[in-house]
C-alpha cells in the first residue's frame, strides 16, 4: 500500500505569516502532500519564522533544536525554514554554521518558487539556501489551503516604507508593493461564493495601499485618474454579496484618511473595530521611533473615529522601555491610555532587533525599570478592560460562531464585529453563522452568554424527543 506524503507547518508571528503558511500548504497539497498532526512523522516540516519579536526568535530555535534529533533518525525527512528571519544575513549564517542539517532555507520574496525548491532538495538530495534581497513582480493565483471556511485573510499589499527605528520589517518584507484592485476584488468574490463571511485585509500598513509605485506590476493609485485608495477598496468589498464582515490590519496613524474614517459610518459590513498602534504616548519618544505623528494627532484621529462610530472598539500596540524613555515619557503613555480607554492592547517590552537604528541607541533602559513600567501599564489596561467588558452585561451582540471550545465540546466560541470573544452553549449547526447572543457574564478578557431564542427552541424540541 502506498502512503501519501505528509507535511507539517509551524507558523510564528503575525497574520501575514499565517497567510503565507496557507499558501505554502496549498502548494504542498497540489504536490500530493497531506497534512499530518505529528511533525515527527511528516515527510516535510516547514518553520515559517518571524523577526519582529525576540520571543518568536527563541521559540523558532527551540523547535528547530527538537527537530534535529528527529531528522537524525529520519534522514528522509525534509526540514525547511522560511519567513522574515531568513531575510537577515546573520540568521542564515548561523543556520549554515550551527544547523547544517536544515535542508531548505528561503525568505519572504520567493515563496512562489517553493515547489521547485522543494523538488530540487528532495530529488537531488542537496541542501539549498535561496533568499532574495528584493521582491519582484507580485505573483497572483497561488494555491492556498484556507484555515477557516468562514473567515479569510486577504493580502492587499506587501512590505513597508516607514522605517520605524525599532522595526526590522522594511528590511525583511521589502518596500511597499500593492496588489491590483481587481485581483483583490476577484479573490474576495470567490471567497464569498465559497461561503466566506468575514475577510481581513492584510498589509504592514494598509492605509498606504496604492501610494507606492515600487516594484514591477505594483498598483499605484492615481487619484486624478480615478485610482482606488484603501477606503475605495473597502467600499468596493462592502458591496460584494455574501461578505458580511470586513476587517483590516495593520493601520499606521499617519496615513489614516478622512474618507476611511467616514467609511465607518457608511459601510454596513465594515467591523466596528480598528487596531491603531500608538507605540508611545510621548511626543519625544514618538519622534525617536520615527512614527511621523504626534500625541495630539493620534488623539484627534480617535476622536474623529468615535464621532462617526460611537461604539467603535479601539485596540493598539504599545512598546515599554524604548531607549531614552524617562518616567515622564512613560506617564505620557499612561495618560494617553486613560484618555483613549482601549478595548485591549498588545504591550511589549522593547528588545533591540539586530539591523535596526534603535539597536545602536546608547540610552537603553535597564530591565528592572522596563518590567516595573510594563506591570504598571498592564494593570491600567486591564482595569479599563474590566470596566468596558462589564458594560456588555445583558446586551445582545451579533457573534460569528467559529466552532467548539478546545476544552469543552458543548461550549462554542465566536467573535463580535468589535472583536470581542464570546463563549456560549451551542451545537455544530451554529458554526459559520452570525447569531444574536445575550451576554450573561462578563469577564476582563471574554464574555459569556446564550444564543437568543435557544431556550424556546429547546422547549419546542423537548415534547418530540
Amino acid at each position: 500500500m502506498i502512503h501519501a506524503k505528509t507535511y507539517y507547518i509551524v507558523t510564528f508571528g503575525c497574520q501575514m505569516n499565517e497567510r503565507d503558511s496557507e499558501t505554502l500548504a496549498g502548494m504542498l497539497e497540489e504536490m500530493g502532500y497531506v497534512l499530518t498532526e505529528d511533525k515527527t512523522k511528516a515527510d516535510v516540516v516547514l518553520l515559517n519564522t518571524c523577526s519582529v519579536r525576540e520571543n518568536a526568535d527563541k521559540r523558532f530555535f527551540g523547535v528547530l533544536g527538537q527537530l534535529k534529533h528527529v531528522h537524525m533518525e529520519r534522514p528522509d525527512m525534509t526540514v525547511g525554514v522560511c519567513g522574515c528571519m531568513m531575510q537577515q544575513d546573520h540568521v542564515t549564517t548561523t543556520l549554515q554554521k550551527k544547523y547544517p542539517w536544515v535542508d531548505l532555507v528561503f525568505g519572504t520574496h520567493n515563496i512562489h518558487r517553493f515547489p521547485q525548491m522543494l523538488q530540487e532538495v528532495r530529488q537531488r538530495n542537496v541542501n539549498l539556501v535561496d533568499v532574495w534581497d528584493e521582491g519582484g513582480a507580485i505573483v497572483e493565483h497561488l494555491p492556498a489551503k484556507r484555515i477557516d471556511p468562514y473567515k479569510a485573510y486577504v493580502n492587499i499589499m506587501y512590505g513597508c516604507n516607514n522605517f520605524c527605528t525599532y522595526c526590522i520589517v522594511p528590511y525583511t518584507r521589502g518596500r511597499e508593493r500593492s496588489r491590483q484592485p481587481e485581483e483583490i476584488l476577484q479573490e474576495v468574490r470567490l471567497l464569498a461564493q465559497s461561503g466566506t463571511k468575514e475577510v481581513t485585509l492584510l498589509g504592514q500598513n494598509v492605509n498606504s495601499y496604492g501610494k507606492s509605485s515600487h516594484g514591477v506590476g505594483s498598483y499605484h493609485s492615481d487619484e486624478s485618474r480615478g485610482g482606488m485608495d484603501f477606503s475605495g477598496l473597502i467600499r468596493e468589498i462592502d458591496a460584494i454579496p455574501g461578505i458580511e464582515r470586513i476587517r483590516f490590519m495593520t493601520s499606521h496613524p499617519k496615513d489614516i484618511s478622512a474618507d476611511l474614517i467616514q467609511a465607518y459610518g457608511e459601510c454596513a459590513h465594515l467591523c466596528k473595530h480598528i487596531h491603531l498602534p500608538v507605540q508611545s504616548g510621548s511626543d519625544r519618544i514618538l519622534a525617536k521611533m520615527n512614527r511621523h505623528y504626534s500625541r495630539k494627532q493620534y488623539l484627534d484621529i480617535v476622536a474623529q473615529l468615535r464621532d462617526v462610530c460611537p461604539d467603535i472598539a479601539v485596540t493598539t500596540d504599545i512598546i515599554v522601555g524604548f531607549p531614552g524613555e524617562t518616567e515622564e515619557d512613560f506617564q505620557d503613555t499612561m495618560d494617553l491610555v486613560r484618555r483613549v480607554r482601549y478595548d485591549s492592547a498588545f504591550t511589549f517590552l522593547y528588545s533591540p532587533r539586530k539591523g535596526t537604528p534603535a539597536e545602536h541607541y546608547a540610552d537603553q533602559i535597564p530591565s528592572e525599570i522596563q518590567h516595573d513600567r510594563f506591570n504598571r501599564l498592564i494593570g491600567e489596561i486591564h482595569s479599563i478592560q474590566e470596566e468596558k467588558s462589564a458594560a456588555y452585561q445583558g446586551k445582545i451582540l451579533s457573534v460569528l460562531v467559529e466552532g467548539p471550545s478546545r476544552t469543552n465540546p458543548e461550549i462554542f466560541t465566536g467573535r463580535t464585529d468589535s472583536s470581542k470573544i464570546v463563549d456560549f452553549p451551542g451545537t455544530s449547526a451554529m458554526t459559520g453563522k452570525i447569531l444574536p447572543v445575550r451576554i450573561t457574564r462578563a469577564r476582563t478578557f471574554s464574555l459569556y452568554g446564550r444564543v437568543e431564542g435557544e431556550d424556546e427552541l429547546q422547549a419546542q424540541r423537548s415534547p418530540a424527543e
